[in-house]
């Protein structure tokens, strides 16, 4: 059993356009989601957003701040959507476009409802 509890570990991942970063850290009973965020730095500095409010998920749930964690949970910190998925699909589908459709100049789709 002691070999087993010194393998328990979390993930902390946070990604960029530019970059990923992930940080494993040793489980602790009780660490929650924004405690393994804290602990491992990725949002020090320049890292994190600007202002906006942090989103968090497990394994691409979304969670509060004050889950608990359990042993080999990825905590993932996601950066806020800059357009509605829904909405751009109908605004590319008027266009002729679908999503993932190459675009050279890659400028955000306006919709007439903005």
């Amino acid at each position: 059993m002691a070999d087993q509890a010194k393998d328990e570990f979390v993930e902390v991942v946070h990604a960029t356009a530019e970059r990923q970063r992930i940080a494993k850290l040793d489980f602790a009973p009780g660490m929650t989601a924004g405690d393994a965020v804290r602990r491992s730095g990725l949002l020090d500095g320049d890292a994190g957003p600007d202002g906006e409010e942090v989103v968090l998920g497990i394994f691409g749930t979304r969670v509060a701040e004050d889950q608990v964690l359990e042993p080999g949970d990825r905590v993932e910190i996601c950066r806020p959507l800059s357009h509605d998925p829904r909405e751009m699909r109908r605004v590319l589908l008027e266009q002729g476009r679908v999503m993932g459709d190459a675009c050279p100049a890659r400028e955000p789709v306006r919709s007439d409802r903005e």
